[in-house]
């Protein structure tokens, strides 16, 4: 072959630098090509990869969080069942010990006791009983059993004091007399008590049994009753013995669990009906006429009807119901005591709600993730093109050399996409360069550990999270179980009192303490510390000075002991402050000690002075001794007494302002004529408009006393 003359006229020098230009250039192209096919296929397997790693972690994310949910709710439920069995075996062992007392009083002598009925008001109506003779029954013709009846005030009385729970307590007999303690008057004349479910129940059964709901005949609501008959040895009436439960009693200290916004619990019997539940109501009706009750096993809602199959076996489960305004969790166990059984109603929009949210978390962080490897494979691409574009004048011995330091990089590169898409977050590279793959390499690396730091992060903000609630959850619970249920009954003394717990649950607690004799221990006190270590330290706190001040009748001496056993006890460095008075109904006196508490207001009368009630003391629990004076203050008609922790006066609105002891006086100023349920219910009003949609860090308690 005859090589052109131009050629020829080129030097060897050219001539080797074209030739291996050109094959430099052949071989940069193909090794260009595949380098970009191979990066690209690379990033599209780390997106993919990324892709399905985030779709695993929300599938098995969400599914776990649910199932933990639906776990949650069936515990909540055992343990509401559980509480539920304890209350109403405590009902079913009193009236055991009622009925065997009473089995003995009836086979002894009757002995004389002071008789009444409704129309004989007694000097001590909480402490006597009532009778009443059903349509017929003469007093003459039932004395001897009416003697034998009273005697079991001895029993009923403690009995009932007991017992919160319980309404009254009575006694049925075949002859036709209701003996019901304590004393009241509304119970119609038509009363024949032989006519009840209750006593029916009872003769029928021979045994413990709990009735329908009813509406109470003395105008106590909707009620059910505990029943039993009396073993009789003498005498042809039958004895029933029983004891009423409201149902609003049921629904707020029986079945009170309350889970998220618009969860709430009830209960049915073996035969499918309600017992209670939030809002059940006897309307307009009378004590003479039937209460329909809501069966559940007639429902329209197939779903719920079988649920109620299963509560009436005696089941424990959960299930999914649909109802009108969405679907619901049913979570349920039985009360084996009265073969009853609890359930919990909790929309399931609530309950997996920190799985949605976790889910979003996870995909955002999916989304970004792949918004940061397309940009990385973007960046590399624009590097490759640069790189090919400085080889192309290079010769063929840097181009070689240039092919191999890209091509090591680009691999070690594709094994960490894989190894991340496969799974290991703590794979990385090492690329040691000192040029941009180095710099793509820690890019990756920081990639991988930021994606490994966000799981973990999401893991340990879930948990926390959990902890974090469930801390409060049991502060609260623990808070509000030492608190009592209502204010005592004075006679010329109004009392209101209310606790607010903090969003991180404070040691905040009042008390009243009845003393005998018309005279009552009036408690408010802050235990330092937040959560559940403030919320047991109030226990033992609240205990520990019930118990002193009952066994000592000097405020200072009460408290100076109640101090010793707190500092005995207690080993912690938490401290609590109070405020202690014990009230005289009958001298209108107040005798208190202050120890380190904010003092009371005290207005007197109509004038406009205000009365700090200080006294020389400090917190109890910081020193076993401690020197505490003690002061009296004459009550009058009219005065207006308040009580209160720091959580009022330092409650913030979003500007940073407290509410301030001068609002507080204001609002006392302006409606100190107001009873004192309503005037407490304004200051709590101008709290919460003052401090408007802002968190409060500390408790809010109030105690009011008015002398009318």
């Amino acid at each position: 072959m005859r090589i052109p003359g131009s050629w020829q006229r080129i030097s060897i020098r050219t001539k080797i630098l074209i030739v291996f230009l050109s094959l430099s250039m052949v071989a940069l192209g193909i090794l260009g090509y595949a380098a970009f096919s191979t990066m690209s296929d690379m990033g599209s397997y780390a997106l993919t990869s990324s892709g399905q790693l985030g779709d695993r972690a929300v599938s098995d994310s969400t599914t776990a969080l649910e199932a933990n949910a639906e776990a949650s709710l069936v515990r909540l439920a055992t343990d509401q069942a559980d509480i539920s069995n304890v209350v109403f075996s405590q009902v079913d062992g009193e009236m055991d010990t009622l009925a065997g007392y009473a089995a003995t009083v009836r086979a002894g002598p009757a002995t004389t006791r002071p008789l009444y009925d409704q129309s004989e008001r007694p000097q001590d109506p909480g402490s006597s009983s009532a009778y009443v003779l059903s349509p017929g029954v003469t007093r003459a013709g039932v004395e001897n059993e009416l003697y034998s009846l009273a005697s079991l005030d001895d029993v009923m009385g403690p009995m009932l004091a007991s017992d919160p729970r319980i309404t009254q307590i009575y006694v049925g007999t075949g002859s036709g007399i209701l003996y019901v303690h304590p004393w009241l008057n509304t119970i119609p004349s038509s009363y024949d008590p032989r006519t009840r479910d209750w006593y029916i129940r009872a003769v029928q059964s021979g045994d413990l049994s709990w009735s329908d709901p009813y509406i109470d005949a003395s105008g106590k609501g909707l009620m059910v009753t505990c029943s039993r008959p009396v073993p009789a040895s003498t005498g042809n009436s039958t004895w029933v013995v029983a004891a009423d439960v409201t149902l609003s009693t049921v629904n707020a200290e029986i079945i009170n669990t309350q889970i998220g916004d618009q969860g709430y619990a009830m209960l049915i019997d073996d035969r499918g009906n309600v017992i209670a539940r939030p809002g059940i109501s006897a309307g307009e009706k009378g004590w003479d006429e039937s209460f329909e009750m809501e069966n559940l096993l007639t429902s329209n809602n197939s779903a719920l009807a079988a649920v109620a199959q299963n509560m009436m076996a005696g089941q424990t489960g959960i299930a999914r119901v649909p109802f009108s305004d969405g679907e619901k969790y049913v979570a349920y166990a039985p009360v084996k005591s009265v073969n009853w059984s609890v359930a919990l109603v909790v929309p399931v929009d609530e309950v997996i709600a920190p799985a949605e949210n976790t889910r979003g978390q996870i995909v955002n962080a999916t989304s970004d993730t792949g918004v940061h490897l397309n940009q990385t494979m973007n960046s590399a691409k624009g590097l490759f093109i640069a790189l090919f574009v400085l080889l192309f004048v290079m010769v063929a011995g840097l181009s070689v050399l240039f092919s191999q330091v890209i091509t090591r990089p680009v691999a070690a590169l594709k094994r960490g996409s894989e190894a991340i898409g496969a799974g290991d977050l703590g794979y990385r590279v090492e690329i040691h360069t000192g040029d941009e793959f180095e710099d793509l390499a820690h890019s990756f690396n920081t990639m991988a550990a930021d994606l490994k730091e966000h799981m973990d992060e999401l893991e340990r903000t879930t948990a926390e999270k959990e902890r974090f609630a469930k801390e409060l959850e049991i502060a609260k619970g623990i808070q509000q179980s030492f608190l009592p249920d209502t204010a005592p009954d004075i006679a010329g003394i109004e009392i209101a009192a209310k606790n607010i717990p903090a969003l991180e649950v404070g040691g905040d607690f009042y008390d009243f303490i009845p003393l005998g004799k018309d005279r009552w221990g009036l408690v408010i006190a802050d235990v330092s510390g937040k959560g559940v270590p403030a919320a047991l330290f109030m226990a033992l706190s609240r205990t520990l000075i019930r118990a002193s001040t009952l066994a000592n009748a000097d405020p200072a001496v009460a408290i100076g002991h109640a101090n010793q056993l707190i500092c005995e006890d207690s080993k912690t460095d938490m401290f609590v402050t109070l405020f202690y008075a014990i009230l005289d109904s009958r001298a209108m006196t107040l005798d208190y000690v202050n120890a380190g508490h904010n003092p009371p207001l005290l207005l007197k009368g109509t004038s406009s002075d205000v009365v700090l009630l200080k006294a020389r003391g400090i917190a109890l629990g910081l020193t076993d001794e401690m020197d505490l004076q003690s002061a009296r203050m004459d009550l009058r008609p009219g005065d207006v007494l308040v009580l209160y922790t720091d959580g009022v006066t330092e409650a913030i609105n979003d500007h940073e302002e407290e509410f301030g002891e001068q609002r507080l006086l204001s609002v006392i100023m302006e409606n100190r004529t107001l009873p004192a349920a309503e005037l407490l219910e304004k200051i709590l009003n101008a709290i919460s408009t003052f401090a408007g949609n802002r968190p409060q860090h500390d408790d809010i308690t109030l105690l009011i006393l008015h002398a009318v």
